[in-house]
């Protein structure tokens, strides 16, 4: 972004996209663990690494779309075996998923998605950010208020007037998702985004924000294994977003089943790794109606009146 448009429009941009879990494995197995061996001046007889235990470094104590933590965190354990080595008391050492701890201490980063969307108002959504993808979690909430709409997170404006959009398209269409018509009528809806010391923006996450407000309008949690991007309109038509395949990589590495993609943007599964695509299901929408339909269960009928005689 510091290269001045008229010279950065006469380049050719190369876009590097970030790891998948197999690749740092791989990489891992290849190339970090026999340099780390050697700068710290132990060989693969003084130390051996599961790929169990690989796997849980990658998961449990990294997250990241390349390998520079990964990198520091097998360090960490070389350096903790040499010492070992040094002061005679081991001279071979087995790491395996009952001991990674004992090198690394607790585990640094837990998967909260069943945490955070076991209460209505909660969806899970996927962002791009220059470190790769990101799943974001967009919260509602409800109280007595005049009918205001507060959105917080550190949000960009373009994200606002998504969740303005949203909101609206419920509004004109309550009755036909379950919920009372007049369910603004003195009340307050505040939609948050966590993590607000970073700045969040774009038009994707236009998508969650309407299934966390639909979600707590009729009181029932979304789905906890599917995660979501797409731009809305007012129309609830679903629009193409970018970034799709670092966004899928980091629906993977949540530990997400499910993911639900704009229509227009099957052609970019592509980009993918086939393997990513065999661990996760992809649902296609059009509509943000086709979304609450696959994240969200089927409003109550109603009740027909009796008939007269």
């Amino acid at each position: 972004h510091t290269i001045p448009p008229p010279l950065r429009d006469r380049m050719e941009g190369l876009e590097l996209p970030g790891y998948t879990s197999d690749d740092k494995l791989q990489i891992a197995r290849r190339f970090i663990l026999p340099k780390q061996l050697a700068e710290n001046g132990i060989s693969e007889e003084n130390l051996t690494i599961s790929d169990t235990a690989l796997g849980m470094v990658i998961h449990d104590y990294t997250r990241e779309a390349g390998l520079r933590n990964l990198e520091r965190e097998i360090g960490t354990v070389c350096r903790k075996v040499a010492r070992k080595v040094a002061e005679g008391t081991a001279t071979q050492v087995n790491v395996d998923e009952s001991t990674v701890h004992e090198h690394l201490g607790p585990q640094k980063f837990y998967s909260e998605i069943s945490e955070r969307t076991d209460q209505p108002g909660v969806g899970i959504g996927l962002a791009w950010t220059p470190s790769g993808g990101e799943v974001l979690f967009v919260e509602s909430t409800r109280m007595k208020g005049g009918k205001s709409l507060t959105l917080t997170g550190n949000l960009g404006d373009v994200m606002k007037e998504s969740a303005e959009a949203a909101l609206s398209y419920i509004r004109a269409n309550a009755e036909r998702f379950g919920v009372p018509r007049d369910f603004y009528e003195g009340s307050d809806l505040h939609v948050h985004v966590p993590s607000g010391g970073i700045p969040k923006d774009g038009p994707s996450a236009g998508l969650t924000i309407a299934v966390s407000l639909l979600s707590l309008l009729r009181g029932v949690p979304v789905r906890p294994d599917v995660a979501m991007t797409g731009e809305i309109t007012l129309r609830g038509k679903v629009l193409p977003v970018g970034g799709i395949r670092d966004k899928v990589l980091a629906a993977q590495r949540a530990g997400v089943k499910t993911v639900i993609l704009p229509r227009h943007n099957e052609k970019d599964l592509v980009e993918v790794p086939e393997a990513i695509r065999r661990d996760l299901e992809f649902r296609f929408v059009d509509s943000l109606d086709d979304a609450f339909e696959a994240v969200l269960p089927p409003p109550p009928e109603r009740a027909q009146p009796a008939i007269k005689g």
